[in-house]
């Protein structure tokens, strides 16, 4: 892969960042001593401007080029998760309970290696509009920062992102025109009966009997409510209720996920995930209070960005390391709103063999921060090139 010189001169650097912001993971929207760390590295580039706090940590910092041009947005996270570091490393979390397992620390490292090299060389017009975003994984953090104007107050036209992917070669690049990633919505039932004895079952209205019929039908809604070519998936990830063996208790609920793509499918699935609810309830004489909470939405990226975006990628790492059709993803992400806001594309970047994300024992490979690093830079460099 052709990386950038002047970002391969400053890798160890690059590394250095990285360990240190791996040591000191943050938690959803208070990545405060993370953005502080960003601030000062911006400072030493000698970025234009930096404005702090906006989505409560989060960081936008402009870099000018040469002459007018539009804008352009490129966005990391910056927040890690919630979990207990198992790797062993030198360099693992010192804030127990919290552990960068999803490479974000790798996510601002690859930013502030391009915000250093656009910083120095500015062979471009326009803007650069550096994005440091926290809460990511609970919170959504670029919906915070959406809402408080980013976009129209730093006048930013397109947003680009990368996320690491282990399991994939080192350097090599995955994404799709149009959905990407799933929208992400959260179901929660709780129902209300009447409990009494074990042994007298009908003298009670049984909420256990209820919730396990709600599990089961609401699997179809996928297989007979949906045409066989969409997607959507209803998992059921949480059952409660009881506290002992000869007790029918009085209240019972169930937690479940879903995962859909277009807003017509996510419109359905909620209807219907209502009507089956209501109906059983009623079978079963009794009460169940739906909550369905509509999380982030899917993840779409617009075509005329993304291919550009894969052009870039296929000068850095050739033509059989890219992949511009590679097929959707269940998972979910908040860059969806700024994708929502702005034309733009997000991107998979392969960082070879190792943990899967959300592992205890994953860890960022830090050969990939210069070739995200150079691919962001190339990005400005291609959509907005220097006049001379």
């Amino acid at each position: 892969m052709a990386v950038i010189n002047r970002i391969a001169d400053f890798d160890e650097d690059m590394k250095g960042w990285r360990r240190t912001l791996h040591q000191n993971p943050e938690f959803g929207l208070e990545c405060h001593q993370t953005a502080a760390f960003v601030c000062d590295r911006l400072r030493e580039f000698g970025v234009d401007e930096i404005h702090e706090k906006i989505g409560v940590s989060g960081v936008v910092a402009i870099i000018n080029g040469q002459g007018d041009g539009p804008t352009i947005g490129l966005r990391a996270d910056m927040d890690a998760l919630p979990m207990d570091e198992m790797t062993g490393l030198d360099y693992a979390s010192q804030n127990q309970g919290l552990m960068h397992a999803c490479g974000h620390d790798g996510h601002t490292t690859m930013l502030l290696g391009a915000a250093r090299y656009l910083a120095e060389t500015r062979n471009f017009r326009g803007r650069v509009a550096l994005i440091f975003q926290p809460a990511e994984e609970n919170f959504g953090g670029a919906k915070h920062m959406c809402d408080e104007g980013m976009m129209d107050r730093f006048d930013i036209k397109e947003v680009y992102g990368l996320h690491n992917l282990p399991g994939v070669e080192l350097g090599s690049f995955i994404t799709s025109p149009g959905p990407l990633m799933a929208a992400v919505d959260t179901l929660r039932v709780n129902v209300t009966g009447v409990g009494g004895h074990g042994a007298h079952p009908d003298e009670c209205k049984d909420p256990i009997m209820a919730l396990v019929s709600m599990a089961q039908a609401l699997q179809s809604i996928v297989s007979r409510n949906l045409p066989p070519m969409e997607q959507l998936v209803i998992s059921v990830t949480q059952v409660h209720g009881g506290t002992v063996d000869n007790v029918i208790p009085e209240t019972a609920w169930l937690e479940a996920t879903i995962r859909s793509f277009t807003p017509e499918v996510r419109d359905m699935a909620e209807k219907r995930t209502r009507e089956v609810i209501g109906g059983l309830a009623a079978a079963f004489d009794v009460s169940a209070e739906i909550i369905y909470d509509r999380g982030y939405p899917a993840t779409v990226n617009h075509p005329d960005q993304t291919e550009v975006a894969l052009e870039v990628a296929r000068d850095l790492s050739g033509e059989s390391r890219v992949d511009g059709n590679g097929g959707v993803s269940m998972g979910a992400e908040d860059f969806a709103y700024m994708l929502d806001e702005r034309p733009g594309a997000y991107l998979f970047l392969g960082q070879g063999d190792g943990p899967y994300v959300h592992h205890p024992e994953y860890d960022f490979n830090d050969e990939v921060s210069a070739y995200g690093a150079s691919f962001f830079a190339r990005l400005i460099e291609r959509l907005n090139p220097a006049t001379q």
